[in-house]
């Protein structure tokens, strides 16, 4: 194979040849161009939400669950109660983090196949008045599923809530305005829409609640204020940063203002949305989530029923002629999912379908009906 296999998940993603070759070259951590590029970054990362009045963004080191850990732990004081929105895996891991943190959480539960209610979210909050902060997952990765988030903030604002949204899937590419949404925290990462590559996560904070946070943290490694103060000063990281993911981040934001910015990389991806769709329907195969609650980032689909059909020989199938699948998170029926983001186009997503038959044809599967 003459290229890189295309990864269809929802991070790491296939990057650009430009993001690739901006890692060859070594930075030293402390040295007044990296820091440079570290500003640079952080400066466009505020452009993307319209935050440069209201909010701070500090970079993390890691994962994005690394910084959604450390936005729990630097936002919510110790004696602070979370509530937390779920319909689906990543729901549940942000409430498994914050009472990991110590935080009392309570985990509100929804259905996997549909949003979170604002309406019940409302009584809850007039329910229990010792809830100080409200999680939301903006686009759900286990199912794909868009979450309502200008509703959900403007009932944390209007009942005095702090609200952290996890923006992992969807920022840079569903909109999201600082300047008409409210929140404290908004996190997402560099392996993402952006499409950087993994090892650098990033918060937003509001400049009006970022004195209240010093002292909130735990741990040394993750405490944001401390990142905050300490980059304000030195303009440098406080510990070793991921020096090859910053620049080949400021090199993928590059693109992302020459491709038009937050509205172009959506259209991108929700023409990808509509090939892979329509050419897994042309196969029989059923999305888990109906259209209109559906985000254009990674669309779960229900599992054959043919008893031939095996998620490891699909996969590795699949893999074999260049498509990287991702395999379902729900416990219920069985699943696999395939991303809509990353460096690719329609084009590829046209090869991937083409892929999936003819993987349907080896394993002899004469379609991908699932069970129900």
């Amino acid at each position: 194979m003459d290229r890189d296999r295309i990864l269809l998940t929802p991070g790491p993603l296939t990057t650009t040849l430009r993001t690739k070759l901006a890692m060859l070259k070594d930075w030293g951590s402390w040295d007044a161009d990296f820091n440079a590029v570290t500003a640079q970054v952080r400066e466009r990362l505020l452009d993307i939400v319209n935050g440069r009045d209201t909010h701070v963004v500090v970079p993390l080191q890691g994962s994005g669950t690394f910084s959604v850990e450390a936005a729990v732990a630097t936002l919510v004081p110790r004696d602070g109660h979370v509530l937390v929105l779920d319909n689906g895996a990543y729901c549940k891991r942000a409430a498994k983090l914050t009472q990991m943190m110590g935080r009392k959480a309570t985990v509100m539960a929804f259905p996997e196949d549909a949003p979170v209610s604002p309406e019940a979210l409302e009584d809850r909050l007039k329910a229990d008045a010792s809830i100080t902060h409200v999680v939301l997952i903006h686009c759900e990765t286990g199912t794909g599923v868009e979450n309502p988030l200008a509703a959900v903030a403007a009932l944390c604002d209007r009942h005095g809530k702090g609200l952290i949204v996890d923006a992992m899937s969807s920022f840079a590419a569903l909109p999201i305005d600082a300047a008409k949404l409210k929140f404290d925290a908004l996190i997402a990462a560099s392996g993402k829409c952006l499409e950087g590559v993994p090892g650098m996560g990033f918060v937003f904070i509001r400049k009006a609640v970022l004195d209240r946070c010093a002292g909130n943290s735990q741990s040394l490694a993750m405490d944001l204020h401390d990142q905050h103060v300490y980059m304000g000063k030195t303009g440098q990281w406080r510990f070793t940063p991921p020096t090859h993911v910053v620049v080949a981040l400021a090199e993928a934001m590059q693109q992302f203002v020459e491709e038009g910015g937050q509205p172009a990389r959506l259209a991108r991806y929700t023409q990808n949305y509509r090939t892979l769709v329509d050419g897994m329907a042309a196969l029989g195969f059923k999305p888990f989530l109906r259209p209109e609650i559906q985000a254009p980032i990674i669309v779960t689909f229900h599992a054959p029923a043919h008893p031939a059909y095996d998620f490891k020989r699909f996969y590795d199938s699949a893999k074999a002629k260049g498509f990287m699948l991702y395999p379902g998170k729900l416990t219920q029926v069985e699943t696999f999912r395939v991303g809509c983001i990353g460096a690719i186009g329609p084009l590829e997503m046209q090869q991937a379908v083409n892929a999936v038959a003819a993987t349907l044809r080896e394993m002899g599967i004469p379609n991908g009906n699932p069970a129900h």
